[in-house]
């Protein structure tokens, strides 16, 4: 629907997570019996997650325990992991720094240049410890790295960045070219983000088999502030879908449409998959966990930008092990734990025995979803209130 903001200008209305709600269904399931696995070509993950290529996120031992549970997480090439050897040294640096300092010194520590050579043992690491490597660079470093990158080990390229194109123009240098770069590449290639239905569907016609949906939504991203571009997880994640649908009819190739930041709680990752994500990405909610190498800090890939920085490093705090995170127990009442149970029980409450199925569930637009009846909760600052 159009809305009118003045004469000369109109948009349409976009929805995050927090203004849905997903509708039961006459059916119901028990847990046990649902499948919540996804597929990234030919890799099978039990757990449709993926680790964000976040340097408080993501490093070998912490990629290695999320592919034990299921799950797969992406390392950052052009990262902490990839400037020094010492690398858990200079993290914990970052974790000591004071708020008001972090920025400007970070920006210094990732002034270090990337080396081939740790990019080669970090890939190299993984490929000993995971039966699946993912890892992560930006457009403008991909045809340096990628093929090293690759020689170790690598399974799965993400190329990756705040907003990608699939026509990227410039005056100054030859840009990557997605459309020539990713059908000749000898892995597959999840690109992103992006946050439209046009962009989507562009980058899905270069043969990428992910797209990753989100501008902006991250716990610890300020790019909607600096340069005032973003769109509502909900609708661009629904507006994706839709392209998929075009893309496939097209093409015949399903591209996964993969979302990116804005989840919280396993009630945000249900309401993704429920708008038409096949997988979700997050980095914040995975920070929390003891083995996260941020210690209880996390930061995006442009915190660090040495003209234009466009995030913040943010405290998260550690709440529990990766395994209760994602699998449980839990023992919080406001979701933050047992993100894929709850995913798994969302499923089984309304009645949809996998994820395609999942996709297809009735979504109702609900302002007062997170208030309604809960005042008690928001005066005692607990449960859907803390």
């Amino acid at each position: 629907m159009e809305i009118e903001i003045g004469r000369g200008k109109s948009g349409r209305r976009a929805y995050g997570f927090d203004e849905i709600a997903i509708v039961p269904s006459r059916r119901t399931r028990d847990p046990e019996d649902i499948d919540i696995s996804a597929t990234i070509d030919r890799f099978k993950l039990d757990l449709p997650v993926l680790a964000s290529a976040m340097d408080g996120v993501v490093d070998v031992a912490m990629a290695t325990e999320m592919r034990r549970l299921g799950g797969l997480a992406v390392l950052n090439l052009e990262g902490i992991q990839t400037r020094y050897d010492n690398a858990g040294e200079m993290l914990e640096k970052i974790a000591g720094f004071s708020a008001k300092e972090a920025t400007a010194k970070m920006q210094k520590i990732y002034s270090e240049p990337i080396k081939k050579e740790l990019i080669i043992e970090r890939v190299s690491q993984l490929k000993k410890n995971c039966n699946i490597v993912c890892a992560s660079l930006t457009p403008q470093k991909v045809e340096k790295y990628y093929e090293a990158a690759i020689d170790a080990g690598l399974d799965i390229l993400v190329i990756q960045v705040t907003v990608v194109s699939a026509e990227h123009v410039s005056k100054t240098r030859e840009p990557l070219d997605l459309k020539r770069f990713i059908p000749e590449c000898p892995v597959p290639v999840i690109v992103g983000g992006c946050a439209s239905y046009a962009s989507a569907l562009h980058l899905m016609r270069t043969g990428a088999k992910g797209v990753l949906l989100g501008v902006g939504p991250g716990a610890a991203c300020t790019t909607r502030q600096v340069l005032g571009i973003g769109v509502p997880q909900a609708t661009a994640i629904a507006d994706a879908a839709a392209a998929r649908m075009r893309n496939l009819e097209e093409t015949g190739n399903y591209s996964l449409v993969i979302a990116d930041g804005g989840m919280r709680t396993g009630g945000d990752i249900s309401k993704a998959i429920a708008c038409g994500a096949d997988i979700v990405m997050i980095g914040s909610p995975l920070s929390r966990a003891k083995e996260a190498p941020g210690k209880g800090y996390h930061w995006g890939m442009a915190t660090f930008h040495p003209d234009l920085p466009r995030g913040t490093r943010i405290k998260t705090d550690v709440i529990g092990s990766l395994e209760e995170i994602l699998v449980g127990p839990a023992f919080e009442n406001d979701g933050t734990l047992n993100l894929c149970g709850a995913l798994r029980t969302s499923m089984a409450t309304c009645g949809y025995e996998n994820i395609k199925d999942f996709q297809r569930t009735e979504v109702m637009v609900a302002p007062s979803i997170k208030t309604e009846g809960k005042l008690q909760q928001q005066q005692q600052r607990v449960g859907m209130g803390a």
